[in-house]
């Protein structure tokens, strides 16, 4: 049996799963926590991956591997290899300043056109604006830029400060995928090329960044650290952001259309043709198998159930019967839920609101239905917004914790126009990633089957939105 490994580093944990590279079948698997916080020290990825190395008791017979990571985070190194300051992730919003003033510098069009996406504050190049304001020496010692998981496969592959790691301090070994530099605001999905123009309008000046692999290509093989428990001569993969390699864990391409529903949550499509939106509702990420990945995310996802099952005393199950008894609309009452204010629609400030409240609706199920169709509303915009990209979408792959709710599910059917279809509960960042590792390997993307968890029966409802546009102050 040949084995392959996918690594999900992500804001919250390090998982690693080791599968079968015939059948995708997992063998064993294992995870390590990181830090809380918006910025974290490199230094504790590393410490994870080890810990869940040995958690997924090693990684003897592992043929190859690959790292995907979560997407825009700074990584800034030193001509001596060493990190210069803690990453700032990409839930790191001191940003954002930065962000407003490159989009006046440059225009969002230009933007759009140079890279495909307008800058947020998740963005590489406005934490790089960032450092360059607030902390200049800092910026003026940046010999490199990586993200996470640019940085974590330099250190699979020997590389790091002198005295941490066997192979030194090569700056021009570290690599990267076309998923995650298009997450920089200064790599084009559409060219395959750095704009370093925009890189040093960020920064001040020129950095040597990570080159740019193919999905199949490899990064090289793993050195000896047995210390971290990793072998000598394993293949190492590109490497993805983390919604591209979930799109190729689940198999996704080119019809699919993923509704991730966690803390926040994204809608993203597979495409053929890369996609540029000047008003920066659509992100215009390029996909890690080669296609490109138009992306949405909004702030409010699960939290609105949490929030809502708190109010009622309820736990999430007993929140979807409730939701399951109530007739859609729920009797007109509606929950616009932008509780921490919303990024798409971009609204920065404003806050949740319940509208349409009468003797007859104010209910407990009826608010628990509101909620659950408040969430599905305002990811129905998002697609919306992923449509208008020109994107055809055949089904709708709904992941996520809340997904697995069957209530959930059922409204799904009901707020959307195209099919449904949930997939079995998994890991799966870190399964494309292994899919990755197994497609460096043999040279052909493997094809491992997907479980379903749920394919509710299409029942559109188009009232639910027509209110919710309503209540919302959008036109309907």
């Amino acid at each position: 049996m040949t084995l392959v490994a996918g690594v999900d580093s992500s804001t919250q944990s390090c998982k690693i799963v080791i599968r079968d590279a015939d059948t995708g079948a997992v063998v064993r698997s294992g995870r390590a926590s990181h830090p809380e916080g918006t910025e974290v020290d490199p230094a504790a990825w590393w410490q994870a991956l080890s810990a869940a190395i040995a958690d997924a008791g090693g990684l003897a017979g592992v043929a190859a591997i690959s790292v995907a990571g979560q997407q825009h985070g700074m990584v800034v190194l030193d001509d001596a290899g060493r990190v210069i300051r803690p990453a700032l992730l990409w839930n790191d919003t001191r940003s954002a300043g930065a962000a407003r003033d490159l989009i006046a510098e440059v225009g969002a069009e230009d933007y759009a056109r140079r890279t495909g996406s307008v800058p947020v504050a998740s963005f590489t190049a406005t934490k790089l604006r960032w450092l360059r304001d607030a902390e200049p020496e800092n910026a003026e010692r940046v010999a490199a830029v990586a993200l996470p998981h640019d940085w974590l496969t330099w250190r699979l592959l020997g590389y790091g400060p002198d005295g941490e790691s066997p192979l030194g301090p090569v700056l021009g070994a570290l690599v990267t995928d076309r998923s995650d530099a298009s997450g920089t605001s200064y790599w084009s999905p559409a060219t395959g090329d750095y704009d370093r123009r925009l890189l040093e309008l960020a920064l001040g000046h020129d950095a040597i960044l990570p080159r740019v692999l193919a999905p199949e290509e490899r990064a090289g093989e793993t050195a000896d650290q047995r210390e971290a428990g990793i072998p000598a001569g394993i293949v190492v993969g590109a490497g993805a952001g983390d919604n591209a390699a979930g799109a190729l864990g689940l198999g996704a391409s080119s019809g699919d259309v993923v509704i991730s529903i966690g803390t926040s949550g994204t809608v993203f499509a597979v495409t053929d043709e890369p996609s540029a939106d000047a008003t920066g509702t659509v992100a215009g990420f390029a996909s890690a198998s080669g296609e490109f990945l138009p992306l949405i995310a909004t702030l409010n996802a699960a939290r609105i159930l949490d929030a809502t099952a708190r109010l009622l005393g309820v736990s999430h199950d007993e929140l979807g019967r409730l939701a399951a008894t109530a007739a859609p609309a729920a009797d007109g009452l509606v929950l616009v839920p932008y509780f921490e204010g919303e990024r798409t629609p971009n609204l920065p400030d404003a806050t949740a609101s319940l509208r349409g409240m009468t003797l007859r609706s104010t209910t407990r199920e009826n608010l628990a239905r509101a909620a659950v169709e408040g969430l599905l509303c305002g990811l129905a915009d998002g697609l919306d917004a992923v449509l208008a990209q020109g994107v055809t979408a055949q089904r709708l792959l709904l992941i996520g914790g809340a997904a697995q709710n069957p209530a959930v599910a059922a409204i799904a059917a009901q707020v959307f126009a195209q099919p449904v279809v949930v997939p079995a509960p998994g890991e799966y960042v870190a399964a494309g990633a292994a899919v990755q590792a197994a497609w460096t390997l043999t040279g052909t993307r493997p094809s491992w089957p997907v479980d379903t968890a749920a394919e509710p029966a299409p029942d559109h409802r188009p009232e639910i939105r027509e209110q919710y546009a309503a209540a919302a102050g959008q036109p309907s």
